[in-house]
């Protein structure tokens, strides 16, 4: 049997120029680690304004190479500073996005909310966001970006009327394998999700149990169902 890598993380403060990135990902591949997650801002204010952070999560297969890794790392002249994390998967774990109108996406987080503390508690991580918004163009937007966001486990879509470009976004994100869902609104965008529930708090909760690798419920076995 296969031994699965070890997944860490590593965040580095580096001079904000060109090659740097570089420079790092020759290191991390001279140590046969895999990056399977990265991001870069450079920092606007603080101690370290001008610079630019850079953090990644990599699989290795030798988890003792990890001590090495980052000692090269601290060697390349435009480092100032690395140090190593959990990744965010064992921290915030799976990600459910709630999205729409102010008054019903507080509705559905607070099911999902309630029911996610009932899981965590229990030794798994599932987190929370939400964006209250409004416009076809800004929601379809917030729509795609979805599949683009780490760890977004499910989408739910609160609102009163949604269609148009939003119910073509829905079929891309659902495409990109993360499944939908919609309260009961106006719009064609219940047509394009994977269930569709009346109650937004009962929306948060399946959402939650589908994402959860301890309960019973699973979307695809309802889906195109209307709650």
């Amino acid at each position: 049997m296969e031994s699965v890598p070890e997944r860490s993380a590593i965040r580095i403060i580096a001079e904000n120029r060109r090659g740097v990135l570089r420079d790092i990902a020759t290191v991390v591949a001279r140590h046969d680690a895999n990056i399977v997650m990265i991001s870069q801002e450079v920092f606007d204010s603080g101690p370290y304004c001008g610079m630019a952070e850079l953090y990644f999560e990599y699989d290795c297969d030798d988890a003792g190479d990890h001590d090495s890794l980052i000692a090269e790392l601290n060697d390349i002249p435009s480092v100032k500073d690395v140090r190593s994390y959990q990744p965010f998967g064992h921290i915030f774990g799976s990600r459910v996005i709630i999205m729409g109108g102010g008054a019903q996406v507080a509705q559905v987080a607070l099911g999902a909310v309630n029911e996610a503390d009932r899981h965590n508690i229990r030794g798994e991580r599932i987190s929370v966001d939400t964006i209250p918004l409004v416009g076809e163009r800004t929601l379809a937007l917030a729509v795609d970006a979805v599949s683009r966001l780490p760890r977004a486990s499910i989408l739910v879509l609160a609102g009163s009327i949604m269609g148009g470009d939003i119910s073509k976004a829905v079929d891309r994100v659902r495409e990109a394998g993360i499944p939908v869902i919609a309260l009961k609104m106006a719009g064609t965008v219940p047509q394009h999700a994977d269930l569709v529930v009346t109650d937004p708090i009962q929306a948060g909760v399946f959402a939650v149990m589908h994402v959860s690798s301890k309960a019973v419920f699973d979307i695809n076995r309802v889906r195109g169902q209307e709650f």
